[in-house]
C-alpha cells in the first residue's frame, strides 16, 4: 500500500504483537514513554556508553536505563557493541540507520522542548 491507500484504508497496525489504529500509535510504541527518545536524543551525536548515559541523564534509574536501552535494541533503533578484545570489558551504544530515521523528528522535539521551556517553566543552572 502506498501512502495515500494507507490514509484512505486505515489498516490497523500490527507491531509486537498488539494492534494500532494508526501510525501515530505505532510510532509511540517504538519511541514512546518518559525516556526513548531522552536516550535517543543523546544518541544523536555518536555512540556512548552505559556510564556517559546515565551522566548525561541523570534522574534516570539504572534499572530503567537498562531496561529501555534493551527495549530500543530488540525494536533496531540502537545497537550494542561489546568489545572484548582487551580488557576492562567496554560496552556502547550507538544508533542503527533505522535508528537514525528519528533524529529529524527528535530534533524537532529538542526545538518545541526549548520553547516549551520558555514559556511553561524556566531554566535553572546546577552546581557542579
Amino acid at each position: 500500500m502506498d501512502r495515500k491507500e494507507l490514509f484512505e484504508k486505515k489498516p490497523m497496525i500490527k507491531i509486537h504483537d498488539k494492534l494500532f489504529p494508526c501510525p501515530t500509535s505505532a510510532a509511540m510504541e517504538l519511541i514512546g514513554g518518559k525516556w526513548k527518545s531522552v536516550i535517543l536524543t543523546h544518541l544523536i551525536d555518536g555512540e556512548k556508553r552505559y556510564n556517559e548515559l546515565r551522566k548525561d541523564i541523570p534522574t534516570i534509574t539504572e534499572r530503567t536505563l537498562s531496561l529501555q536501552l534493551k527495549q530500543l535494541e530488540v525494536d533496531s533503533l540502537i545497537s550494542r557493541k561489546v568489545y572484548t578484545k582487551k580488557p576492562p570489558l567496554k560496552v556502547v551504544y550507538s544508533l542503527t540507520p533505522f535508528g537514525k530515521t528519528v533524529i529529524p523528528l527528535l530534533q524537532l522535539i529538542i526545538e518545541w522542548g526549548i520553547t516549551a521551556a520558555y514559556e511553561k517553566g524556566e531554566f535553572i543552572e546546577l552546581e557542579k
